[in-house]
């Protein structure tokens, strides 16, 4: 953590803030014992509820803000609030004051401001936005889910890479895996955007980690760790799955009250039950985190609890406790040095000089590039 605090928070975003971001925040300091947080939104809103949690009032450093971004509020509006929690959170991640901003408010909000203030890393043609979620075989990480609707193969590699770190840092898996989503598993199946960006991570250092590509019904068998898609096929994943799970819980309620014999069962069933609530509490997977930025953006659900707040603080903690910026960096590095030494040796064999250029796959100019 190179900043003086290493999260910046925007107490005013949510249906519930600021009570629920505060609650939420005293529960993350108990995790993060010692953690300093900049806390920014209205003095006289947050002042008395500060005064209840004495050992929060001591870690955070209060920021006024005369304006909030509402919920319905256009992004091309929102950018024109200098003066809103949430715009002034993010200028103090800008200005190196945190190292990352939770912010429980307007998403397209976010997204807009955070883009335009922090810009991309080095390297990086668009962020993406990341998000957890579970799995037959555990945990798994998808992304985008709806940042770019379009998407080159260059993207797609580089959501990748980001998506592996992400991974590593946050999962804490050592060696996780990765699947390009498409219509078909096998090698010619899918656009040509999706085939050259499969050609590239092959080639590529991630390789071993490349499970190839995968279908829909990968993404919840847990086949790979890390979903790579473009925005628009990833939000509609997104929002599939959890109106699949809506639905789940829907039926089983009405099984479970339909006669006497079945609120017997439930009876019977309940410690099961409430084992599979909590395994799909979506306070669990709650945060979306927007990679590919100078600076930690986490996005928690609008309408989340205490709870739920304190895990997209959690996430943001551990990508900024861990280095998950300067890692992606290097992992940029290498994909592009590689690049260049494919480029130099298609350019051999295309001059004849070249044993060593055979076998190299083609690299599309936007990842070359």
């Amino acid at each position: 953590m190179s900043a003086p605090y290493p999260l910046v928070v925007d107490a005013m975003g949510g249906d519930k803030a600021p009570a629920m971001v505060i609650d939420g925040l005293a529960v993350a300091l108990e995790r993060h014992p010692g953690t300093r947080f900049l806390l920014v939104g209205d003095e006289a809103a947050l002042t008395p509820l500060l005064a209840r949690k004495p050992a929060l009032a001591a870690a955070c450093t209060l920021r006024h803000a005369a304006e909030a971004v509402p919920n319905e509020m256009k992004p091309t509006a929102a950018l024109r609030l200098r003066n809103s929690s949430m715009r002034i959170a993010i200028d103090a991640v800008a200005a190196g004051e945190a190292d990352g901003v939770v912010s429980a408010g307007n998403t397209g909000a976010l997204m807009a401001l955070a883009k335009i203030v922090l810009k991309s890393l080095p390297g990086i043609d668009r962020p993406a936005m990341a998000g957890i979620g579970p799995s037959a075989r555990g945990d798994f990480v998808m992304l985008d889910l709806g940042a770019n609707v379009q998407c080159d193969a260059r993207n797609l590699v580089e959501f990748a890479v980001m998506g592996e770190v992400f991974a590593r840092t946050v999962l804490g898996l050592r060696s996780p895996s990765i699947g390009l989503l498409n219509v078909g598993a096998e090698e010619l199946k899918g656009d040509e955007r999706v085939r050259q960006a499969a050609e590239v991570l092959r080639a590529s250092h991630v390789s071993p980690l490349f499970h190839g590509f995968i279908e829909g019904h990968d993404i919840a068998a847990g086949t790979v760790d890390v979903v790579v898609t473009d925005g628009f096929t990833g939000n509609v994943a997104l929002k599939t799955g959890e109106g699949t799970l809506k639905l789940v819980r829907d039926l089983l309620r009405q099984v479970f009250s339909s006669t006497l014999a079945a609120k017997l069962g439930y009876i019977l069933a309940r410690p099961a039950l409430e084992r599979l609530r909590e395994w799909l509490d979506p306070r669990r997977y709650n945060g979306a985190v927007l990679l590919g930025l100078n600076g930690v953006v986490v996005k928690s659900h609008g309408g989340t609890d205490a709870l739920g707040f304190a895990h997209a603080v959690d996430l943001a903690m551990d990508m900024v406790t861990h280095g998950f910026n300067e890692r992606i960096g290097a992992e940029l590095t290498q994909l592009r040095e590689e690049a260049a030494a494919r480029t130099a040796r298609e350019q051999a064999l295309a001059n004849g000089n070249g044993e060593a250029a055979r076998g190299a796959p083609a690299v599309p100019a936007s990842v070359s590039g």
